[in-house]
């Protein structure tokens, strides 16, 4: 029986889909942002070491979780394409995203146990769980063509963006509470353990819940997917088949290809950001005791998440007023900006401004990128293939971002150098996407 709520446009299926980025979006919060850096960090400061005997050898805290973060992301562009290859050809890209929501969610339970004694556990935990994430909400993006006409796209993945950021601050709130009254929520200090790192260990273990349970909701409206006619063997070399069919519907898409392009580089500097901007304030902003860092880190993240959504709506409206791609160009050059800014900031209220303005371009433009995506690839059925290409890019950029920003931040000891060199991300990615409507060259 078909579920009269899988129609392509309508009010309950688009809900469903956007609804998936309220389910997961915790992780990328809770887990990514706030609570584990801290706790990351707190756990060798407790220590009071600052390396680890780790696959071999001694590897300071830093480094270690940017290895760790690094292979996960090597293997998500890796698994990714793979995957949806095989999905695309069976149909059913629903229980890849199924399985990777589950296999994320149990790994955010798991970081209850990070300890430096089961320093595997954790670190195969954190790695699992950036896996399960990414994976997951690659296959929802790609359902994004599947569920909404081309008008309807960028209003209901801002939406989704928006419901994402609500969700996950909700929960950042109920964590931040009982982090900072463990009392109150009757959580107390175990031998050798603070009230506090037991209150963070639990966060971990809300997010996974709060992951799982609100990802049914989605799972239940979703269609399974669109079963590609033909036999059915060789499935995994069939995966790659489907890849190399996209790859040369790709070489007739100059358009396609050209925001591909553009899109690679402003998302490295993106995602970087997302991921070194908690250690950045850390580092590098003047505060006044530790209490102070936590207190002010957490309040930042908050403020950003805040502010996004109004960046995603308000991104949204530009794109229907001036277009996607001149809409896209202005926002770089307002990370250019940024960057430059954040060069100059010391005190916690220039870092407060920083992550507000941070705050009102990131969500726009995750969720104007998104979508603009999907208008430009052509009218077919592989749009899990097609948003692989879309995934990969992504991840492959954020290995490279990251791996560059360390190397800089290394080199000349400072992060506010990095900084930099990231705005010069955006600016070339402004000037791409200058080139993305232009005419393709004859002859």
């Amino acid at each position: 029986m078909t579920n009269r709520s899988a129609i392509k446009g309508s009010k309950k299926l688009l809900n469903a889909w956007a609804f998936y980025d309220w389910a997961n979006s915790v992780y990328s919060l809770v887990i990514s942002s706030a609570i584990f850096p801290i706790y990351y960090g707190a756990l060798f400061r407790v220590s009071e070491v600052e390396k680890v005997t780790v696959f071999g050898g001694e590897i300071a805290r830093a480094p270690l979780i940017s290895y760790v973060t690094s292979a996960a992301f090597l293997f998500i562009a890796f698994i990714t394409p793979l995957l949806s290859g095989i999905a695309d050809y069976l149909g059913n890209k629903k229980v890849f995203m199924k399985f990777f929501c589950y296999l994320g969610g149990f790994s955010c339970i798991g970081l209850y146990w990070f300890s430096l004694e089961h320093i595997y556990l954790g670190l195969a935990c954190y790695f699992f769980g950036l896996i399960g994430f990414w994976v997951s909400f690659a296959f929802n993006n790609s359902y994004l063509p599947d569920i909404a006409y081309p008008e309807q796209q960028d209003r209901i993945s801002a939406k989704g963006f928006s419901l994402g950021y609500i969700g996950s601050v909700i929960l950042l709130i109920v964590n931040l509470a009982m982090v900072m009254k463990p009392d109150f929520f009757g959580i107390v200090s175990a031998p050798g353990e603070a009230a506090e790192l037991k209150a963070m260990k639990y966060s971990f273990v809300s997010v996974g819940i709060w992951w799982i349970i609100f990802a049914q909701y989605s799972f239940f409206h979703l269609p399974k997917g669109f079963r590609k006619a033909g036999k059915r063997t060789n499935i995994i070399l069939n995966g790659f088949k489907e890849l190399k069919s996209v790859w040369l519907q790709l070489g007739h898409q100059t358009s396609l290809k050209r925001y591909l392009k553009a899109f690679f580089v402003y998302s490295m500097a993106v995602q970087t950001v997302m991921l070194i901007a908690t250690y950045f304030g850390e580092q590098e902003v003047l505060w006044g005791s530790d209490s102070e860092r936590t207190t002010g880190l957490i309040v930042s993240i908050m403020v950003i998440q805040l502010v996004a959504i109004i960046g995603a709506m308000l991104t949204a409206r530009a794109s229907r007023a001036y277009g996607n791609i001149k809409t896209l160009v202005v926002v770089n050059l307002c990370w250019v900006m940024i960057c430059i800014y954040a060069y100059f900031v010391y005190t916690p209220t220039e870092f407060y401004i920083a992550a507000g303005f941070v705050g009102l371009v990131m969500g726009g433009i995750q969720a104007l990128s998104r979508s603009t995506y999907s208008k430009f690839i052509p009218e077919t059925i592989d749009t899990t293939s097609f948003f692989s290409f879309y995934d990969v890019s992504e991840k492959i950029g954020i290995v490279i971002g990251t791996f560059i920003y360390g190397f800089i931040a290394q080199r000349t000891g400072s992060m506010r150098d990095a900084t930099i060199f990231l705005g010069l991300f955006f600016l070339t990615g402004m000037l791409l996407l200058l080139r993305v409507n232009k005419k393709a060259p004859t002859g």
